[in-house]
């Protein structure tokens, strides 16, 4: 078939590269290149790199209201839109242009976590599980009727990066089975359920700042949830220190306060314990490491 890929991020490039061993992507549509770095230097994204790299035509177009980009878009003749993490709302023209609509891989098990960041909020919220759903594209957020699910565990241990990973190649996996059905007319697709629903707003960085009195299940997840970006910190002193990844402790002793010689920190309920940490214009270290060039020592309070 021929195929319109629209997405942005890493997340989109596992579906784009499965589908252009299987089908011809006639063209590709990505966010505009944006300044990144030290220098500030426009730098294009990483679905825009890969599809360049493979002489496909990328567009970059900052809406696709006029009249122009929905014809340039229709122009394209297309079977079917795939969009992955794309970032634009996509008008109703753009939605009924390919012969077979647009579809989108959406990294939840719809209808939960509708929205901009399902897989931080699935850690954050304490979720045994996720996944994927291909889903028919219409006017509403996240709300067109499904067509393929996957399922993905989420462990205490999971962070928001490994379950990116792991749903993006989920996803890469169910677009072409999808995609198959779409061209086969076998697909049926299944209305979302009206009970369920919910929403996953955007990441803060205000959300980011850990407060230790809070039950420390709660705190590992809100630490994993936001590794690697935002991620999770605490301040001591003048500094502010990430954390990448937590674990919880069967100890209990003081809130906000370090409990032993292995960054434990007391929790309302039990207590987490910081297992790599990140500290200003450095990189990511285990705590052994962190505790051997920075003093917090037993009884600090970090509140």
């Amino acid at each position: 078939m021929r195929i319109v890929f629209m997405g942005t991020p890493d997340f989109a490039v596992s579906a784009l590269a499965r589908i252009i061993d299987h089908h011809e992507v006639v063209a590709v549509y990505c966010q505009p290149a944006r300044p990144a770095g030290r220098g500030q230097q426009d730098r294009p994204s990483p679905v825009e790199t890969f599809a360049a790299a493979r002489s496909i035509p990328v567009r970059t177009p900052k809406s696709l209201k006029s009249k122009e980009a929905q014809d340039e878009f229709a122009a394209w003749n297309a079977d079917v839109a795939v969009v992955a993490a794309y970032g634009l709302i996509l008008p109703q023209a753009v939605l009924d242009a390919p012969k077979h609509g647009c579809v989108n891989i959406h990294a939840s098990l719809l209808p939960r976590w509708r929205g901009a960041a399902p897989i931080q909020r699935a850690i954050m919220a304490g979720d045994s599980e996720t996944g994927v759903t291909i889903m028919k594209m219409d006017a509403g957020l996240d709300a067109g009727a499904m067509l393929l699910t996957g399922v993905v565990p989420i462990t205490d241990a999971t962070t928001a990066g490994a379950l990116h990973d792991a749903l993006a190649v989920c996803g890469g996996d169910l677009i072409i089975k999808a995609l198959d059905g779409i061209a086969a007319g076998t697909l049926i697709a299944t209305p979302q359920p009206e009970n369920g629903v919910t929403y996953a707003a955007k990441i803060d960085k205000a959300e980011a700042r850990i407060d230790f009195a809070r039950p420390a299940r709660d705190v590992t997840r809100h630490i994993n949830g936001l590794s690697p970006f935002p991620g999770a910190w605490f301040a001591h002193g003048t500094e502010r220190i990430k954390v990448l990844t937590a674990e919880t402790a069967a100890v209990q002793g003081a809130v906000a306060c370090v409990l032993d010689d292995q960054l434990t920190i007391g929790c309302t309920t039990g207590a987490v314990r910081l297992t790599t940490v990140q500290r200003a214009g450095r990189g990511p270290a285990p705590a052994e490491a962190f505790l051997r060039g920075y003093s917090l020592p037993k009884g600090t309070s970090l509140a």
